[in-house]
């Protein structure tokens, strides 16, 4: 028994990137996005797993994940995608990561950082095609900035990139406009710097259209074995990596009309046995699934009942159950001949299944399987 734990499947993670390689084909190259403690999943082993899988660049988003990951990997390239603080750039630049670039300021304190260490900073130029996020919608300040990093001794001009806001939308035509935008800028931009990387796709775009492929994609989602278009995963080869456990703790009888948990929020319909589970908001398990969720015990689903509390959900075992404490119980993940997917998670919550993996709470163990 244990009261929760997030169970990893590395293999899993190994087989998601190999199945990302095939899509994008023999020429652009695998970046694994191993932010936010690899999506909840555990950058570490994630990293390992995703470059045995045939990814060959990481990515994270900020100067402590950078340092993280580029001391564990200091042979891999590394970018650190976000906003960093003179603190954070130091942190990134000391991890050997290169840097996302989009302003003249900020250019100007990396070639000072540049200077100082005795090494060029390797920047990827950042072109705002549509997000309305970081990055320079401008095509000629972006084509302007490029050549300043390039001419600059003690920087590297190592990329040209751009994030998709709707390639996760089949229908979304705005997509395209983002495509072409950045089409340009990035055709301008290696016109003159043929070696730099030119990359776009996430892990939707990687499925939906091959002129985003460029020359390198970063898959997050999709590495985790989550389906980037909040479908099933197995519709596009991809396995889960993390299954969300615990065990029953007690079985209790309910009487017709006796209620459980905060506010009274479920009372028995009939005469029926509760099962206890000792997890709930502290560990990730969002208070939006209160009366709205199922959890698999011997094979079988089981509505979530009552008000999900920080630390215990109910079950509605059924009058005839034979469930007995000490089972396991599955919130996220397979048992038996069935599954529950995060996926299906985030559709009742009406959110993504990127947030239901990165909340699970950092008192649920991660364990490698």
């Amino acid at each position: 028994m244990v009261r929760a734990v997030a169970r990893i499947e590395l293999g899993a993670v190994e087989r998601n990137c190999a199945r990302l390689k095939a899509e994008l084909g023999p020429g652009p190259e695998l970046c694994a996005v191993v932010k936010a403690d690899g999506y909840g999943h555990g950058a570490d082993g994630c990293a390992e797993a995703a470059l045995a899988g045939g990814a060959t660049r990481l990515a994270v988003a900020t100067g402590a994940e950078a340092s993280q990951i580029g001391r564990r990997f200091p042979q891999i390239p590394l970018l650190t995608m976000g906003a960093l603080t003179p603190e954070d750039l130091e942190d990134a630049l000391a991890a050997g990561s290169e840097i996302a670039v989009w302003r003249e300021g900020f250019r100007q304190l990396a070639s000072a950082r540049g200077k100082a260490q005795g090494r060029p900073v390797r920047v990827h130029v950042k072109h705002d095609s549509g997000m309305g996020r970081l990055g320079n919608p401008d095509p000629g300040e972006v084509l302007a900035l490029a050549r300043a990093c390039a001419g600059d001794p003690a920087l590297e001009l190592a990329g040209i990139w751009t994030h998709f806001a709707t390639a996760d939308e089949p229908e979304s035509g705005y997509f395209e406009q983002q495509l072409g935008r950045f089409e340009a800028v990035a055709a301008a931009v290696k016109a003159e710097f043929p070696e730099v990387v030119a990359h776009a796709a996430n892990s939707a775009a990687v499925f939906r259209e091959r002129r985003a492929h460029f020359d390198m994609a970063r898959c997050g989602v999709a590495v985790y074995g989550l389906d980037p278009f909040q479908g099933d995963p197995a519709e596009r080869g991809l396995a889960p990596a993390m299954s969300l456990r615990s065990y029953v703790a007690d079985v209790k009888d309910f009487a017709a009309g006796e209620s459980a948990g905060y506010g009274q929020a479920w009372r028995a319909p009939v005469d029926t046995r509760l099962g206890v589970l000792p997890l709930g908001y502290g560990d990730g398990v969002r208070r939006g699934l209160s009366n709205n969720a199922e959890v698999l015990i011997r094979g079988r689903r089981h509505p979530l009942v009552g008000t999900v509390s920080m630390d215990n959900v109910t079950v509605d075992l059924g009058p005839d159950t034979e469930v007995e404490p000490g089972e396991e119980a599955v919130l996220i993940g397979s048992q038996g001949e069935d599954a529950i997917l995060a996926e299906e998670v985030a559709a009742r919550l009406g959110t993504i299944n990127y947030e239901v993996t990165c909340g699970v709470s950092a008192r649920v163990p991660r364990e490698r399987a």
